[in-house]
């Protein structure tokens, strides 16, 4: 008994000293509470003011941008590559842990421009910085690769909460990052804390709504259909629970009743009200799944509120135009998308794989009216009133970021495939048709893949499988069985 021990021991031992990359993870590890303990100061800060009036300087700009890079650009990359089970899963969530702990001491460390030590940015690192420690034990305990006795139950559950924290940890990054602009800049503060919640809230659900629609698009035609649903069921579903919830807190009930209130009740109003309409017609007389105009509606007359909502400024004025006109674009493509494209059907071919470059539209304008939106609060269009910049260089940059995050997301995807779809010939590549294919392969058609999998390297648990896939039939992924049958 004692020698079986020693010698479990030891291979433990041996197999923890072989993964030089988890000692720098443990170094990390160490180093938070150090920055941690640093306080801003914050005698430069006139009162009444939540920042000095200094410049930001050269360290602070190399802690947004590290942060940036690490955050909202290597710890996504890295969790496709961990739901791939790719052998680069380890090393690119090493060098941005690397990274973020780097951008976390400079935000310490820097000089000119002081915040008060209650902003919400510094705040909200203690969260964030805890799912990151939590993410890094998670993945040391799955890499050692203890699964005997109660460890094998305790590894199911480490599994499982090491792919959730790593699915949450970009939507924490991007509240992270909205925060640490607005700290930079002083702004929401007082009054203007229930506007910033409102355009921050509604900016990021219609650009999350596209991000979704994206992946619907591309990888999650069957697993929709399997679900016995049409989208437009969960999309005026969550249509329906938003809208109630607007209706009862956009106005501060027992107040008087004011301009906005009116406007902004009233449209929580028709989005449950269309939004029930929407589930009731997701099935047909017989009780299959069917396609309705309702969210694409839903979105267009949104856009015409905000379109007409009254501004103090021109400027702001034109922006909430603009950001109207493109959201009543994206509801109206939207229909088009499902009445003439689809023709009501779920999807352009039985099997899933062919899509329409006319349904990228009503995608891509849901990402640039969410930045439109989040970008339009009275005191971010002060600002730029104030830069000498016009309504329409401000919206063109707004677009380009939109695009930029469009293709991220694409680029996301399409590493996604090129790591788990098999490397089949397309069934048309005579024709020279290009619609069925995404990234040169048989597209992914499976979004559970996307819910469901751990971010873990494709040696964590099936050693066996460690250099290729394809000739284990043990590797259970559906992405390749998207040819097995039809989609009904």
């Amino acid at each position: 008994m004692s020698n079986a021990f020693q010698h479990r021991a030891s291979a433990v031992v041996a197999r923890a000293s072989s993964l030089p990359n988890f000692a720098l993870l443990l170094v990390a590890c160490a180093t938070l509470p150090m920055a941690d303990a640093h306080d801003h100061d914050s005698s430069h800060i006139e009162e009444g003011n939540t920042i000095s009036m200094d410049p930001i300087d050269t360290t602070l700009w190399i802690h947004i941008f590290i942060q940036m890079a690490a955050w909202g650009v290597i710890f996504p990359v890295g969790m496709i590559l961990g739901m791939v089970k790719s052998r680069w899963h380890v090393p690119v969530q090493v060098g941005g842990t690397a990274l973020a702990i780097l951008g976390y001491a400079l935000g310490h460390m820097h000089g000119g421009r002081e915040f008060r030590d209650d902003n919400v940015h510094s705040k909200f690192a203690t969260p964030i910085s805890a799912m990151l420690f939590a993410q890094i034990l998670f993945g040391i305990y799955l890499k050692l690769h203890i699964e005997r006795g109660i460890h094998g139950k305790i590894r199911r559950v480490v599994k499982l909460g090491h792919g959730i924290v790593g699915k949450a940890l970009p939507v924490f990054a991007w509240t992270q990052m909205i925060f640490g602009g607005i700290t930079a800049l002083g702004f929401c503060q007082g009054d203007h804390v229930g506007q910033c919640l409102a355009h921050f809230i509604m900016g990021s659900a219609f650009i999350a709504y596209g991000i979704l629609l994206t992946i619907l698009l591309l990888v999650g035609q069957l697993w929709l259909k399997r679900t016995g649903r049409s989208q437009e069921f969960f999309d005026s579903a969550v249509i329906t629970v938003w809208g109630v919830i607007n209706t009862f807190t956009e106005h501060r009930w027992g107040s008087a009743w004011v301009q906005n209130d009116w406007q902004h009740t009233t449209m929580g109003v028709i989005w449950w009200c269309a939004g029930m309409v929407g589930i009731w017609l997701s099935k047909d007389r017989d009780g299959r799944p069917q396609r309705n105009f309702i969210p694409g509606f839903i979105i267009l007359i949104t856009g015409w509120a905000f379109g007409g909502h009254p501004q103090h400024a021109q400027i702001s004025a034109e922006v909430h135009k603009m950001y109207g006109y493109t959201l009543m674009a994206a509801g109206a493509t939207r229909i088009i998308e499902v009445s003439l494209v689809l023709r009501d059907r779920a999807t352009l071919s039985d099997d899933g794989w062919e899509t329409n470059s006319f349904q990228y539209i009503p995608v891509f304008l849901l990402y640039a009216s969410g930045f439109m939106f989040l970008s339009a609060t009275e005191e971010q269009m002060e600002l730029i009133a104030g830069s000498g910049m016009d309504h329409v260089a401000y919206i063109l940059i707004l677009f380009s970021l939109a695009a930029l995050l469009f293709l991220f997301t694409l680029m996301l995807i399409q590493l996604y495939d090129r790591n788990i779809s098999p490397a089949v010939t397309p069934r048309n590549a005579g024709t020279g048709r290009i619609g069925p294919e995404f990234a040169g392969r048989i597209p992914v058609r499976d979004a559970e893949e996307f819910e469901l999998e751990g971010l873990m390297s494709d040696d964590e648990d099936d050693p066996a499988a460690k250099d290729v896939h394809g000739d284990d039939e043990s590797f259970n992924s559906t992405l390749g069985k998207n040819s097995d049958g039809q989609a009904r």
